[in-house]
């Protein structure tokens, strides 16, 4: 049985109670939040101890991880706080809103010897997943060309919900930080490293500090070129699309569905999906299916057990916060910058 410790009693702390729920030998013991009455209200739902101080949280036993459902801000300080109380780490996207910061909680956990991992759970879904393994076995070719857009829509009532949401502060970006870094991630995970990019954010619709609209070009190490877009501002929102393009041809994915794959070389396995690309985060922010964030809970909890780094560790996680944090700087120079290397 392993004890896991919720940081954060928000909605997404829910999905991650109920997703621990569904994993047989885990078990939610207990629940930290910053507002006493929604840790009170999530712990007695998953039969467990509630706190709304930190300290008091982390020293609770027997626990041996915790997830991180907090402000996107925290997550580093939180990381690092349950680090040195010798606890397995599973943050929430992204691992914190820097790289600095990121790569303080990478090292932390690196000293302390636990497990660090990220949750990005549209690497678990089945197309995504048939996607990676086609691109590994190199069907794709040479990298030549990507292109990701993400036109979601967010309420004003999203941001004023929550009193960190749209906050430079705690939400640390908006439609590329918040909704966005899923598809950048994506596009690391599926095509590459980034080395450069060229990009302006604005804010035109929503009154908040950050961006509800992005736009960026990208160089990856490979020597491919790409765009990706992201907004908030986008009503209706639609489902997110990625293209990539390689010399053996070209790769879509229309939402989480695998909606082309029209290669020089086809195989009989090379089938896409009829069903319709239906994207409830397009417009939404509450998590309807927690079959992925389960398979993301199964991982981490196996990559305790074996000793091996989990589907995204600290360093492929801080990777996304490196080409944002670039992309914002370019925004604000009027000028191409480098991302910035881990440390």
């Amino acid at each position: 049985m392993i004890q896991i410790g919720l940081i954060g009693a928000g909605n997404i702390s829910q999905t991650h109670a109920d997703a621990a729920a569904q994993i047989e030998g885990a078990r939610v013991v207990a629940v930290c939040g910053r507002t006493r009455e929604h840790a009170d209200r999530l712990a007695a739902r998953a039969g467990a101890a509630a706190y709304d101080d930190l300290e008091r949280f982390l020293a609770y036993r027997p626990m041996d991880m915790v997830v991180i459902g907090s402000p996107s801000g925290l997550h580093a300080e939180q990381g690092i706080a349950a680090a040195r109380h010798g606890l397995h780490v599973l943050t929430e996207k992204p691992i914190d809103t820097s790289t600095s910061r990121a790569d303080r909680l990478i090292a932390e956990a690196a000293r302390a010897g636990v497990t660090l991992g990220v949750i990005f759970q549209d690497r678990m879904k089945p197309d995504i997943a048939r996607l990676k393994a086609l691109i590994d076995a190199g069907r794709l070719g040479m990298p030549i060309l990507a292109s990701a857009s993400v036109r979601w829509h967010r309420p004003l009532e999203y941001y004023k919900g929550s009193a960190w949401r749209g906050t430079q502060a705690l939400d640390g970006g908006g439609a590329l930080m918040n909704q966005g870094v899923h598809t950048v991630d994506l596009l690391l995970w599926l095509f590459g490293p980034v080395r450069r990019v060229f990009g302006k954010v604005t804010t035109r619709l929503h009154a908040i500090d950050v961006e509800d609209t992005a736009v960026a070009t990208l160089e990856f190490e490979s020597g491919a070129i790409g765009t990706i877009e992201a907004a908030t501002s986008a009503y209706p929102g639609y489902a997110r699309q990625i293209a990539l393009t390689g010399s053996e041809g070209t790769v879509k994915l229309d939402g989480d569905r695998l909606a082309a794959i029209d290669l020089r070389s086809p195989l009989s396995g090379d089938v896409v999906s009829e069903v319709s690309a239906v994207s409830v985060a397009a417009s939404s922010p509450v998590v309807s299916d927690i079959s992925a964030h389960r398979a993301v809970f199964e991982d981490f909890i196996a990559a305790i057990a074996r000793g091996v780094p989990p589907m995204c560790d600290g360093a492929q996680g801080r990777a996304s916060v490196a080409v944002i944090e670039a992309i914002y700087r370019s925004s604000s120079t009027e000028q191409p910058v480098d991302v910035t290397p881990i440390e």
